[in-house]
């Protein structure tokens, strides 16, 4: 028998959950709103997408987002299941999200529809390689084995000089840090070159690696036109770089797997834009489906936000993420959930009591270049948060016991 995809996505309809159920799969395979020659029952049977279950939730008197006008006033929600057949798209990554997303969201019978999640069939883990390096592998190119790799961003985003950038990653380097990226708002600036930045700030890890023998991971943003992202890849490589990073909404999926596919770099994935595609609850994917899609493409790190972040997602929706990138896919490595978005030490703690996991890219950009002793106390109080966290000491006790921590807690504890 023909192996299937099944997805699973969150509806609210005017109409019956089943009659809308049956449209979706209608237009998302063989149907169309009217019956058409050479529709026929062997043609259906084959490639026709099937309602597999359907489970109703609430009633509600407003729709979530425009649609058809509920004649009774009402509006059913519903979790339903819909599966396909390989056949219909074979291993091509653009037309199998085609069929998943694509023209669903313009259906009237919907007046709210989100991807929750994707079951992939067994040989997915064939066809498609899955990250390269995925958590072991950032591990071994980092040298960091029993802890969350720390890492920050540089900052201002934009508008450092190369010198100015290198001299920064050079102060990181010497205060232990094991990740520097770009940030997404950087690529190749008028004062930034994407070729003499990557020249520059290597040598100065290459310097640090050849004298301390730790090589810190730098994210370049290669983001760009395909050739001009496997131009900038190959500079990477040219300089002894490990890893690059790619914008991958911006991007979109063929790009970021054609970058994913050279094998040679870990990739950083940043999800800026990630808010349009989730923010409301009835519209858009969900993170578990979303972070699957992107490990078929082959990224290697994945930003998830983090507890208590600066921006709109819950720290419940935070863990979920986490739980879902360490969550085991076909045969594939784990990504590694990067943690971001207005971080600092004092986050470690409930992070660590929520996740239980090290297996983390610890983000922290204003937290570390804030720091009122400077960068290097900035990574030093995050490495002390985390251990004092998986120590079992609360944020108190750890300010009292680690100098540079207690500094981080004084200037960003109110925060």
């Amino acid at each position: 028998m023909m192996e299937r995809i099944y997805a699973t996505y969150f509806i609210e309809t005017p109409y019956e959950p089943e009659q809308a159920a049956a449209v979706l799969a209608g237009e998302q395979s063989s149907g169309t709103f009217v019956a058409v020659p050479g529709e026929t029952a062997e043609l259906k049977q084959r490639f026709a997408a099937r309602v597999e279950n359907i489970d109703v939730l609430e009633t509600v008197g407003q729709p979530a987002i425009p649609g058809a006008v509920s004649k009774s006033g009402t509006y059913k929600r519903a979790i339903v299941t819909i599966s396909w057949s390989i056949e219909n798209f074979g291993y091509n990554l653009p037309v199998m999200i085609s069929t998943l997303q694509g023209n669903l969201y313009e259906i009237t019978q919907f007046t709210g529809l989100k991807l929750m999640d994707i079951e992939l069939p067994a040989s997915f883990g064939s066809r498609f390689k899955g990250p390269s390096f995925g958590i072991d592998g950032c591990r071994h190119l980092t040298g960091v084995t029993a802890r969350p790799l720390i890492g920050t961003i540089i900052k201002p985003s934009i508008g450092l000089t190369i010198e100015d950038t290198a001299g920064i990653v050079g102060t990181l380097a010497a205060a232990g840090i094991d990740f520097v990226k770009d940030d997404e708002l950087q690529s190749s600036a008028a004062n930034s070159k994407f070729e003499e930045r990557v020249a520059a700030v290597m040598r100065v890890i290459n310097a640090h690696a050849d004298k301390t023998g730790k090589k810190v991971m730098y994210a370049f943003n290669l983001s760009g036109e395909i050739d001009e992202m496997l131009a900038r890849y190959e500079t990477i490589v040219k300089h002894g770089g490990t890893c690059a990073m790619v914008s991958i909404n911006s991007v979109g999926w063929s790009g970021v797997k054609k970058i994913c596919d050279q094998g040679a770099l870990a990739i950083h994935a940043h999800r800026n834009g990630w808010g349009m595609l989730t923010r409301h609850p009835l519209l858009g994917i969900d993170f578990r489906a979303y972070q699957k899609i992107w490990r078929l493409a082959g990224v290697d790190q994945l930003h998830v936000n983090g507890i208590q972040n600066k921006f709109w997602e819950s720290d419940d929706s935070v863990v979920a993420s986490i739980d879902a990138c360490l969550a085991g896919m076909l045969d594939h490595k784990k990504v590694l959930p990067v943690v971001s978005s207005g971080q600092w030490g004092g986050q470690a703690f409930e992070t660590w009591r929520r996740t239980q996991t090290q297996d983390l890219l610890y983000m922290a950009g204003g937290g570390i270049m804030a720091h009122p002793l400077g960068p290097a106390a900035g990574v030093i109080a995050l490495q002390q948060a985390w251990k004092a966290a998986v120590d079992g000491l609360s944020l108190d006790q750890a300010a009292v016991q680690y100098a540079e921590f207690g500094r981080s807690v004084e200037k960003f504890g109110k925060k």
